[in-house]
């Protein structure tokens, strides 16, 4: 079977290490079909926009999608429609990419890179579950008004509107405990409840759906808390599921339990399983070029592809053993290095994992 990729590198370090993660992938000796495309900034530079329509109709007729990042402070004075982070936004409504999973492991060789103490984050594994699609991000109305009334009358207000279809919320649970179950059989439902309708209405449709799973134990915590737990007791989670808004903070900050972003890798899926996968963090145009990046997210990356979309789980497997395997050997990039260790560049990371493949 032939699986026909996407690669959109983008901007950035995205070139960089989508090229370790394409050698990697290519290493496996799948019939692969690998078509690339310019999108964020660089589309932009080329095309005039962020998602030109090649781009996007390259990204419908792939199997999944390998991303790499995008955005730069030189866009900033763009209007916000032609920015490059409209890019990622346009995909995920476009191909209905509404079920973010972002895991958050800590590998035993890693555990003095977390900012919290070995002893609270050893064999720390959680997976949430974030809702991509709809929220605050994409509610309408939005802008820029002149209040008409008020303490605040005749004043410009910026606004947003947070909301959520019941279907949409029933779509992302089901995703979420369907993962509880092949974990450990824990879900925890994050929301605002007691400030936000939004949020009390997503819990009330959350455990509606529980009644569909009786083998997983749902709980629920507001968010300002579950900010605080993922640092007191992060070992305490296993699945977390949330909204869009929650779902973007909860998950950087789960990122620095695993000692880097540079360790996180993310997949984003619709309902037949189509994806897009990309590391969880960003373009970090300050360091692009110098092949300083970690590029083991976006090698994590492709092992959640191989896994959620192309149904090759055997493979995911032996990427993630050549990740730990290069990470017991002592090899590190810049963001995870610590004294004792061997420092290596993004190209040399990806040569240590296609040598630990072989």
């Amino acid at each position: 079977m032939t699986y026909k990729i996407a690669v959109l590198p983008g901007d950035g370090i995205g070139p960089e290490i989508t090229d370790q993660a394409v050698r990697v992938l290519t290493a496996l000796g799948l019939d692969l079909e690998l078509k690339s495309a310019p999108v964020g900034g660089a589309a932009y530079d080329a095309h005039g926009h962020p998602l030109p329509p090649a781009t996007l109709n390259l990204a419908r007729e792939s199997a999944a999608i390998l991303f790499g990042a995008v955005g730069d402070w030189k866009y900033d004075s763009l209007a916000r429609e032609l920015r490059p982070e409209q890019a990622i936004l346009g995909l995920r409504k476009s191909l209905g990419l509404f079920a973010n999973l972002r895991p958050a492991i800590l590998y035993a060789e890693l555990a003095n890179a977390s900012s919290l103490k070995p002893e609270v984050v050893a064999g720390l594994n959680i997976l949430i579950v974030r809702e991509l699609t709809g929220d605050i991000y994409f509610g309408q109305p939005r802008g820029v008004r002149e209040v008409a009334e008020g303490p605040f009358k005749g004043e410009r207000q910026g606004f947003d509107t947070m909301h959520y279809a019941e279907s949409e919320v029933r779509r992302i649970a089901h995703v979420a405990f369907q993962a509880a179950q092949k974990r450990n059989g824990k879900l925890c439902s994050v929301d605002k409840a007691n400030v936000l309708e939004t949020s009390q209405f997503w819990r009330d449709t959350v455990v509606d759906v529980a009644r569909e799973y009786p083998d997983v134990a749902l709980s629920h915590m507001y968010v300002d808390n579950a900010a605080m737990q993922l640092v007191r007791a992060p070992k305490e989670f296993d699945v977390i599921v949330t909204g869009n808004l929650f779902g973007d903070i909860l998950s950087d900050e789960a990122s620095m339990l695993t000692g880097s972003i540079g360790m996180l890798p993310s997949a984003s899926l619709n309902a037949s399983k189509q994806g897009l996968y990309e590391p969880s963090h960003g373009s970090a145009p300050d360091i692009a070029g110098k092949n300083v990046a970690n590029p083991l997210a976006t090698i994590l990356s492709v092992a959640m592809m191989l896994r959620y979309s192309l149904g090759e789980a055997a493979q995911a497997d032996r990427i993630e053993s050549a990740v730990q395997a290069v990470l017991h050997q002592g090899l590190r990039t810049a963001d995870i290095f610590e004294e004792g260790m061997a420092r290596v560049s993004t190209s040399q990371m990806g040569d240590a994992v296609l040598n630990a493949l072989k």
